[in-house]
This record gives structure tokens, sequence and C-alpha cells, in this order.
């Protein structure tokens, strides 16, 4: 599985439409960024550490036909997306919420 991690709005915008075509970064960069597991606390961390409400959702990459893993922040590989996301690939949704110290908490999935 691989995370894209959304503002709530643009969830629910994808949702609506039923594809995501990606976010002002994305569209910057020319693809939609993903990330493994182990990656999503770091991304998080580096470009959403002031986010709330924040969504976590896991596709299979199987099923994503304009995948590519490519080296990116620290010489590690990040799964990037060529195209639109079909929100069918969208295996399942979490919410990635703060606690009462402020602190982001995960889903029990990502490491």
């Amino acid at each position: 599985m691989i995370y894209k991690i959304f503002r709530e709005s643009e969830w629910k915008d994808a949702q609506s439409a039923g594809i995501f075509f990606g976010s002002p970064d994305d569209l910057r960069d020319g693809f939609i960024h993903f990330s493994a597991g182990n990656q999503v606390r770091a991304t998080c961390d580096r470009y959403f550490s002031k986010g709330d409400n924040l969504v976590l959702a896991a596709a299979d990459d199987a099923v994503l036909d304009a995948l590519k893993w490519e080296v990116s922040r620290g010489g590690d590989k990040f799964p990037h997306l060529y195209g639109p996301l079909n929100v069918s690939a969208i295996r399942t949704v979490s919410y990635i919420r703060r606690g009462p110290d402020g602190r982001l908490i995960f889903p029990p999935e990502i490491p």
C-alpha cells in the first residue's frame, strides 16, 4: 500500500468528483505525491506539520498504472503518480488528528 495525505477539503472534493488531479504542490511538480508507509510521518512533519484535519488515504500501488518509484528526499524512492487518481483506487481512509499535547496521531498501520 502507498499513502496520500490530503487536506480534508481536498479529500471531500476528490470524493465528490470521483477523481483527484492533485494538490497545488502536486500540480506544480507534475505528479501526485505519495509515500510508502515508513515515509508517511516524515512527509507529514515536513509538509503538513501545521495542518489539522488531515486525511490519510491508502491505495494499492499495483492498480495505479502511471505510478513510478523515483529517488527523492534523502535518496529514498517515493511513489509518484503521473496522472489523475481515481478515488476508486483508494482502499482505506483514516484521519490524522492532533492529540491533547498537539502532536499528530497516526493510524496504527503507520510505523
